[in-house]
């Protein structure tokens, strides 16, 4: 089997082989509550980029394929081991209390999604205050304060950020209202932080390094220009 693949700790892409992939299957039935031949497939994928070789490990359970030993007739569940969330590495320049509210959105995302969107809007609130520098105070004024100064669509995603945590973040006034949050729904605010840091730190970041490199450039042809005309 050869298939395209991102490594989820150094996000390095390439072509997994079976040098890197290994599956295994353990089947059962014992009398279970679905009167079906169960399967549990384990898969580990090894990082082939020599500076990382982390390894991944995922498990799935389903209906057992009569004919094929490596495939469900469908999933009951699935789980990924390691890493234990889908978090993507973030640079070590972006505040570490931002950091530790995305992993950990990133790591509660199945397990209690309403809990990963209230992480994910704290996330958020920690982002505008330290990046746009806002004056702290309730997380809609803060949003607003930014409106202006980014294009209207990243501005209402930013706003539905904060929508879907404040469904974990605040009570209904009618109790009996449940307003749930799904894995889906999770995984798209974690997605719009991660596109936020790219787009407002890291692009900052390596937009600073170039300008430092091109000043540098600058700085050492007019210093050889200098030294030239000293020895005429």
């Amino acid at each position: 089997m050869v298939f395209s693949w991102q490594c989820p700790y150094c996000n390095h892409n390439a072509t997994i082989t079976n040098e890197q992939h290994s599956t295994v299957h353990h089947t059962f039935h014992l009398n279970n509550k679905h009167d079906e031949s169960l399967r549990l497939l384990t898969n580990a994928i090894v990082c082939p980029n020599p500076i990382c070789r982390e390894y991944s490990i995922t498990a799935e359970l389903g209906i057992a394929n009569r004919s094929a030993l490596y495939k469900l007739e469908y999933s009951l569940a699935s789980w990924t081991l390691r890493p234990l969330s889908k978090a993507k590495p973030l640079p070590d320049y972006i505040p570490k209390a931002v950091i530790a509210d995305y992993e950990e959105a990133c790591l509660i995302k199945d397990l209690s999604p309403k809990s990963s969107a209230t992480l994910a809007r704290r996330c958020l609130q920690g982002i505008l205050r330290d990046f746009w520098n806002v004056k702290p105070a309730r997380l809609v004024d803060e949003i607003k304060s930014i409106q202006d100064k980014v294009d209207p669509i990243t501005w209402q995603s930013i706003d539905a950020i904060r929508n879907v945590g404040n469904i974990g973040a605040h009570m209904e006034k009618d109790i009996n209202v449940i307003v749930d949050v799904d894995p889906d729904e999770a995984q798209l605010l974690i997605g719009l932080l991660e596109h936020l840091i790219k787009e407002w730190y890291i692009n900052r970041h390596e937009r600073k390094q170039q300008m430092e490199a091109l000043i540098g450039v600058a700085k050492q042809k007019q210093e050889a220009r200098h030294n030239t005309k000293v020895e005429e």
